[in-house]
């Protein structure tokens, strides 16, 4: 597989079915510090990271939400003291797409520059 931080995130329609099982296994070798969670019944990616105090969590927070932003798709980010917890899926088909997988590799990124 090609390396995900290089990929650019395409429109999602809601006519695309979500990854199955299987697909979700392959992508996930990719990003292997992301678990995959069900909330709901819908498969999300999710990853906590650590940081020494608040600011350091608000700069990452921002850093991902310019991120999303540009690409135009969007987690939820939980922040907090000296920690910050992303979840990518893909609403509009209720479940894991391609794209929440270039996210969460462009997230781990951008957590190690």
């Amino acid at each position: 597989m090609e390396d995900l931080t290089m990929k650019k995130c395409v429109p999602c329609e809601s006519d695309i079915p979500p990854m199955t099982q299987d697909v979700i296994e392959d992508y996930q070798e990719e990003v292997p510090e992301w678990e995959v969670v069900e909330v709901d019944g819908v498969p999300h990616l999710k990853k906590t990271f650590k940081f020494k105090n608040f600011a350091q969590a608000l700069a990452f927070t921002n850093t991902i939400g310019e991120i999303a932003e540009e690409q135009g798709h969007h987690p939820v980010i939980e922040l907090t003291w000296g920690r910050v917890t992303v979840e990518w899926w893909t609403h509009n088909i209720d479940g894991l797409h391609e794209n929440d997988f270039i996210m969460a590799a462009r997230t781990s990124q951008a957590f190690e520059e």
